[in-house]
């Protein structure tokens, strides 16, 4: 009779099957990170085609007017983001669009009337894959990339001896290439900003005041942006998106943040797309917004 080898029988102890778990614990534990990073990764890669696309528009804007787009028309009619539509192909929303450039007395604002077909749209485009979607009034979208509006605050006025010294974009009028005295590749034109959660209006950009950023803060900063009220403000430490009631001192402005780690990405005025650090010196950070203030800019 042939005896069978016990030893073809054995199968897995409990300490091989738990040392077999472990190992694959691990395995998880080091994977998940890698995959983490490569979709960050990605997103940052289309962040980055993303203003890639706006300057392009911006430029294609510029060469048809020989000026860029004002920034905003007062609080309510309309801003730079209305104007380039037709030049990030959406020329038939932009024609939908009524009174872009009115004034307080005339045509309907940008939550009002047709103009509620535009501004209940999210275009791709104007938004940054690693950030929260937000529509904080009326399901009228906030967005992920704004103009530059200068050194100080969104009126463009002295903020605590911090002289302004000129933008690329402004609410009186608008601004060319050859403003740009400093140099087209030595100013910021666009950057990053995050979206409020709630009703938090900070990517609000179809509304004036939220279609800016300003360099007086450094990229995400730890310092609050302000904004007129706090009823529109969500001062929320877990989405690292401090603010506060805008005061005579500290007027309305906001700062570039993102959620990429370490910086923002941001838009120079001849095209190029360059991710600044967090870190950046305050002063090279305010230089970069201000197209002619006579700075010596270098290793930003």
């Amino acid at each position: 009779m042939l005896r069978r080898n016990s030893r073809s029988l054995r199968g897995f102890t409990l300490i091989e099957l738990l040392v077999v778990i472990a190992i694959i614990a691990v395995l998880v534990a080091l994977l998940l990170p890698a995959v983490q990073q490569a979709r960050e990764a990605a997103r940052r890669s289309s962040c980055k085609n993303n203003l890639k696309q706006l300057g392009l528009a911006m430029h294609n804007y510029h060469d048809v007017y020989t000026k860029f787009p004002r920034g905003a028309y007062s609080c309510c009619w309309g801003t730079w983001q209305v104007a380039i539509l037709p030049y990030i192909e959406q020329a038939a929303v932009y024609q939908i669009y009524e009174n872009s450039g009115g004034n307080d007395s005339t045509g309907p604002r940008y939550g009002s009337g047709v103009n509620l077909q535009v501004t209940r749209k999210r275009f791709n485009v104007l938004s940054c894959p690693s950030d929260l979607e937000n529509a904080p009034i009326s399901r009228i979208t906030s967005h992920n990339y704004v103009v530059n509006f200068g050194n100080t605050s969104y009126g463009q006025g002295t903020v605590n001896g911090v002289k302004f010294l000129g933008a690329p974009f402004g609410r009186s009028r608008c601004y060319a290439m050859r403003d740009a005295v400093d140099g087209t590749s030595n100013t910021l034109l666009m950057a990053e900003v995050l979206q409020g959660q709630g009703r938090d209006l900070r990517g609000f950009s179809w509304w004036g005041d939220a279609s800016q950023f300003t360099t007086y803060l450094t990229p995400n900063s730890a310092l609050p942006d302000r904004i007129y009220t706090s009823y529109y403000c969500n001062n929320d430490p877990i989405l690292n998106l401090p603010c506060a009631a805008s005061t005579s001192a500290n007027p309305t402005m906001f700062a570039s943040r993102s959620r990429h780690v370490g910086g923002v990405q941001t838009l120079l005025m001849d095209g190029s797309v360059r991710f600044i650090s967090e870190n950046i010196d305050l002063n090279t950070w305010r230089a970069l917004s201000t197209p002619k203030g006579g700075e010596v800019i270098s290793g930003f």
